[in-house]
C-alpha cells in the first residue's frame, strides 16, 4: 500500500474520531492504534501501555505544569492586573496597544520556559481574561497569542534545539545564541502585523484608558516591578547555571505564591483555585502528549517520515528548492507530530542532504525550528491550538483561521533568514570570536 493512500486513510480516521466529539488526546492515541494494527507487525496494545507511560513519566515533562501554575497564580491574583497596569501606559501610544502584550509577553516567558505550550498556556491564562475584559477583537487576540506563543521554541532556552544539536552534532550553546536575532526578528513582524492591522481598523482598537506624562508613566510601572523580579529571578537562576528549568520552574511557582500572599491577594479559596485550574489544564496537555507520543511511535514503525524524507533526498534539487521543499515537508509532518519528534525521526536521514548541499548546519537548525514553530498552528495537530481550544473553548478550524496570519509571518521570517543568512550566524560567529 502506498504512503499516500496510508496518510490518507490515517486523516480520514482522525477527522471521524474529532468529529464525533472523541477527546483529542484520545483521538490521537486511536489514530495511532488503528496505523500499527493495519500497517505494523508490532502489538499495538503493548505499544500503547509503554509509549504513553514513558511520555507521562518523563523528568523533562515536569517543569509544564510548574509553569502553567506558576501562570494561574499570576492570572488569579493581583499579579497579572498589575502587569497591565505598568505596561499600558506604554502600550497606549502604538497602534494595537495592549495587544502587544501578548507578544512581549510570549517573548519574555519563551526566555523561561524553553517549551511552546507553556509560554502559549502561562501567557494565555494572564492576556485572555484582561483583554477580553477591555473590549479588544478576540480573533486578534487569539490569533497573536497563537503566534507569539510559538516563540517558546526559538528563544533559548529550548529544548528541540537541544534535541537537533545532539542530531547534528553541532554546540548547543551555538544554537541558542543563534536562535536571539530570530527569535526577536519574529516578534518584531508579529507587533508590526498588529500595528498595520490597527491602522487599517481603527474603530476595533478600544480607547486609551488616558494620556500620561513620562513621569506618570513611570510611577504606572512600579506595578510591573513584582512581576519583572519574579521573571528575573527565574531567568536568572537558569543563565547562572543555579537551576534547571524544572528547578527555575519550581522558584517561580513559590516566588508567586510569595508576592500574591506579600500583596495579600492570595487566599485559600484562590490558592485552590489555581491549583486545580493549573491541574485540569495540564491534564488536558498531558493527554494530548501521551496520544502524540503514540502516533509518533506508530508513524516511526509504519516508516511514512523516512520515506518521505528519503523521497526528498531523492529529487537532487538545488539548494533553494531543497529549501523550500524541506520546509512544505516538515509543515506537513507537523500536521501529525510533535517537533521533537520530527527531528528525531527525519534528521538522520535529512542531514546528509543537507550537508551536501552546503547548507550550514547551524543555519539549518534554526530554519528547522521556525518551521517547527509553524507547525503549531496548524491543524490538525497544531499544539497551539490544542492549548488555546481547552483554554478559550472556541472551535478549532476558527483559531486556526485567526492564526493563519502568523504563519504567513512566520514564512516571511523564514524567506528573511534564507536570503539573509547573516540573521542567524552573525551573533555565534561574533561570540566564538570574543577571547
Amino acid at each position: 500500500m502506498t504512503d499516500l493512500l496510508i496518510i490518507t486513510l490515517l486523516i480520514v480516521a482522525l477527522f471521524l474520531l474529532l468529529g464525533s466529539g472523541v477527546w483529542i488526546g484520545l483521538a490521537l492515541s486511536g489514530v495511532a492504534w488503528i496505523g500499527m494494527e493495519l500497517f505494523s507487525a508490532r502489538p499495538a496494545g503493548d505499544a500503547m501501555a509503554v509509549t504513553i507511560w514513558g511520555s507521562s513519566s518523563s523528568w523533562t515533562l515536569t517543569a509544564l505544569p510548574l509553569f502553567i501554575w506558576m501562570g494561574e497564580i499570576l492570572f488569579r491574583t493581583r499579579l497579572s492586573e498589575d502587569m497591565f497596569r505598568g505596561l499600558a501606559p506604554w502600550m497606549n501610544g502604538l497602534p494595537g496597544r495592549l495587544l502587544h502584550t501578548n507578544i512581549i509577553g510570549c517573548a519574555i516567558f519563551a526566555a523561561v520556559s524553553g517549551s511552546s505550550a507553556a509560554t502559549c498556556a502561562t501567557i494565555g491564562k494572564m492576556t485572555l481574561p484582561e483583554l477580553e475584559q477591555r473590549g479588544y477583537p478576540k480573533r486578534m487576540v487569539v490569533g497573536t497569542l497563537a503566534g507569539a506563543g510559538t516563540l517558546g521554541l526559538l528563544i533559548p532556552p529550548s529544548i528541540i534545539m537541544i534535541v537537533y544539536g545532539v542530531a547534528a552534532e553541532i554546540s548547543i550553546a551555538q544554537l541558542f545564541i543563534a536562535g536571539v536575532v530570530p527569535g526577536l526578528l519574529l516578534a518584531g513582524l508579529f507587533s508590526g502585523y498588529v500595528m498595520l492591522w490597527a491602522l487599517i481598523h481603527p474603530g476595533q482598537i478600544p480607547a486609551a484608558d488616558s494620556k500620561s506624562t513620562f513621569l506618570q508613566k513611570l510611577y504606572a510601572s512600579r506595578s510591573l516591578i513584582p512581576v519583572i523580579a519574579l521573571i528575573g529571578v527565574v531567568l536568572g537562576s537558569i543563565y547562572a547555571g543555579i537551576a534547571t528549568a524544572t528547578e527555575a520552574a519550581s522558584i517561580g511557582v513559590v516566588g508567586a505564591l510569595v508576592l500574591s500572599t506579600l500583596q495579600g491577594s492570595m487566599r485559600w479559596d484562590t490558592f485552590r483555585a489555581s491549583l486545580m485550574g493549573a491541574t485540569r489544564l495540564y491534564c488536558m496537555i498531558a493527554l494530548i502528549l501521551a496520544g502524540a507520543s503514540f502516533l509518533t511511535l506508530s508513524m516511526g514503525y509504519i516508516g511514512l517520515p523516512r520515506h518521505l524524507a528519503e523521497f526528498i533526498a531523492s529529487l537532487g534539487l538545488p539548494q533553494w528548492g531543497l529549501i523550500i521543499a524541506l520546509a512544505g515537508f516538515f509543515i506537513v509532518m507537523g500536521c501529525f507530530l510533535d517537533g521533537i519528534s520530527i527531528v528525531v525521526l527525519t534528521m538522520g536521514v535529512i542531514l546528509p542532504t543537507v550537508t551536501a548541499a552546503g547548507i550550514d548546519l547551524l543555519w539549518f537548525g534554526i530554519f528547522v525550528v521556525i518551521v517547527v514553530e509553524m507547525a503549531q498552528i496548524t491543524p490538525p495537530v497544531g499544539f497551539n491550538l490544542f492549548v488555546l481550544q481547552g483554554m478559550t473553548k472556541l472551535e478549532l478550524p476558527w483559531i486556526a483561521r485567526a492564526a493563519m496570519p502568523m504563519f504567513l509571518l512566520m514564512v516571511l521570517a523564514v524567506a528573511l533568514i534564507y536570503l539573509i543568512p547573516d540573521l542567524v550566524t552573525w551573533l555565534p560567529h561574533q561570540m566564538r570570536a570574543t577571547p
